[in-house]
């Protein structure tokens, strides 16, 4: 995953001024990427490329967790249930409910954590 000094660089480019949200994320061979864009108390908004392969096994956030499909598509397990989401669609996985995340093919996703 992404270091500090390229999240800090994504903060600054977005303040007061518009980019393309695919553009701020490059996907890398056989890994999965992320960058934040925001980090506050009441929340996160992340910005994550998957390599075709990729996944996040199956965890538990204590917080609702809002995914907006920008590129490509993926399959989701949210609570044993399985959920395909492609580009332009968004899910909220809810809080304290086991989801895991399977790219299928190159992916890339906002995710937006309300800590509330």
């Amino acid at each position: 995953m992404s270091g500090d000094k390229g999240n800090r660089s994504v903060l600054r480019a977005c303040m007061g001024r518009s980019h393309e949200l695919a553009s701020l994320v490059e996907y890398a061979p056989d890994s999965i990427v992320s960058k934040t864009i925001l980090d506050k108390p009441v929340g996160t908004i992340t910005l994550f490329a998957f390599d075709k392969g990729q996944k996040l096994s199956e965890h538990m956030a204590p917080y609702d967790a809002v995914v907006q499909v920008i590129h490509g598509s993926a399959q989701l397990t949210i609570g044993g249930e399985d959920v395909r989401v492609s580009a332009g669609e968004i899910i909220i996985m809810p809080a304290n409910v086991p989801h895991a995340v399977v790219a299928e093919e190159r992916f890339k996703m906002l995710l937006t954590m309300i800590r509330a």
